[in-house]
């Protein structure tokens, strides 16, 4: 089960004494144990079963799958952007 590392915002601000529209994707990590399978629902769920004693997780069993959505913005002429 994904969970996400960073929520997805669109919004201006002024740099360099510009208007400048800033998006920020929402970016969802699956991450997994690839010896056992196991999904993990955070980065500290899966550093605890690699710093538990009591099992063989070590950092190398561990996949990290980034999934980045960018907001549909409509660019054209007529978006003012």
């Amino acid at each position: 089960m994904p969970f996400k590392e960073q929520e997805a915002k669109s919004e201006y601000q002024i740099i360099d004494g510009k208007k400048v529209h800033v998006i920020t994707p929402e970016v969802e990590i699956t991450l997994t144990n690839t010896e056992t399978g196991k999904e993990y629902m955070s980065d500290a769920e899966a550093d605890a079963d690699v710093d538990n004693p009591e099992t063989d997780t070590k950092r190398e069993h561990l996949r990290r799958d980034v999934n980045v959505k960018v907001l549909d913005l409509g660019l054209g002429t007529k978006s003012n952007l």
